[in-house]
């Protein structure tokens, strides 16, 4: 990478230039200098940034009821199969609670078979026998209540996968709801999620390819392409959440750390590549460089400095295709300077 030698040239050009400003020259000397031909380019940005491996469904899995935890089979890390028994509840009261509920809607059953009888013959009110038939199916509520909640008692797996989780044990009281278990579903593949600064996001679109290297593999970079982009960037970080599909392969596991390679299309944007040596005043975000005009006399340029690569610093604004910048002996010249080129660097 020469992108460090290149920051540490724009750091000596802004110390060497002061305020914004070259040395002093003599108007009338004509300074020999190297210049370059400004041209628009197309500019083809790599997005690098680091990620993980997740299963495409990583699914929380809990009691739909409160209880106390009577036993969870299995480990992190191990592997179950769809409808297997994860974990249950204790469930002693559970069955009290049915034997009872049970208990009471048969004694509503006989109360109310008694009550039609004696409303059929005429002798309650239909009052007293709407009343039996209401208790009757309270009853049989409480018993379907009970039934149910036996049958939450507990956890099965809904398809095969990988235990990512475990956050229980045997004997603790949990409440409804709380994840027990988290369950990698193997079914539903891996996909790769990486964080994205905004301003890269927004280049960034839904099918776009991308090579992604996991550290932990040696069987080179994976092809994968976006599946999906968050439509909300995290408000801790400013990033955006970045999926991507990733192709079936058995090495793969959830939590590996990796790299997105992501090559960007063309830019045909306003934007232009100068060398880091034509630039002096450097501030923060913006730069000088100096322009030859018809006369073959320099005059400055303000330029903004959108980003660096390898070679050269990509800046906007100033600059228009064409223009023949200077890019050596910038020390000897002020504004107005009378130069003679002596090499082309484009």
């Amino acid at each position: 990478m020469r992108l460090l030698p290149l920051m540490g040239a724009l750091s000596l050009v802004a110390a060497c230039s002061g305020e914004g400003s070259a040395p002093k020259a003599v108007v009338n000397d004509v300074h020999p200098v190297q210049v370059y031909t400004v041209q628009r380019e197309s500019l083809q940005r790599t997005i690098n940034a680091v990620g993980t491996v997740r299963f495409r469904r990583e699914t929380p899995l809990g009691f739909t009821t409160a209880g106390k935890v009577a036993t969870v089979r299995f480990e992190e890390g191990d592997t179950v199969k769809r409808g297997a028994l994860l974990a249950a509840l204790d469930t002693t009261n559970v069955g009290a609670d049915v034997s009872v509920a049970t208990a009471e809607r048969d004694r509503a059953g006989s109360e109310f078979e008694r009550v039609r009888s004696l409303y059929a013959d005429g002798w309650i009110t239909k009052a007293r026998f709407e009343a039996a038939e209401a208790a009757l199916k309270a009853a049989d509520a409480r018993v379907r209540q009970a039934g149910f909640a036996s049958g939450t008692a507990q956890l099965y797996a809904p398809s095969n996968g990988v235990v990512l989780s475990r956050n229980v044990q045997s004997g603790q009281v949990i409440a409804a709801g709380t994840p027990a278990l988290i369950l990698g579903e193997g079914d539903s593949g891996f996909i790769f999620r990486v964080p994205i600064i905004d301003r890269d996001a927004t280049k960034l679109r839904v099918g776009m390819a991308a090579e992604i290297s996991i550290e932990s593999l040696a069987s080179g970079p994976i092809q994968a392409t976006i599946s999906e982009i968050d439509g909300r960037a995290n408000e801790a970080t400013g990033a955006f959440t970045v999926q991507f599909t990733l192709p079936s392969n058995s090495k793969l596991r959830s939590g590996q750390i990796g790299t997105a390679n992501i090559k960007l299309p063309a830019s045909e944007d306003g934007s232009l590549q100068i060398p880091a040596s034509a630039l002096f005043g450097v501030r923060t975000g913006e730069g000088l460089v100096y322009v030859v005009n018809s006369k073959n006399k320099v005059e400055t340029r303000n330029v903004a400095i959108e980003r660096l690569t390898d070679e050269f610093v990509i800046v906007s604004g100033g600059l228009q295709p064409g223009d023949k910048i200077v890019t050596s002996g910038l020390e000897k010249l002020r504004p107005g300077s009378k130069v003679r080129a002596i090499q082309a660097a484009r």
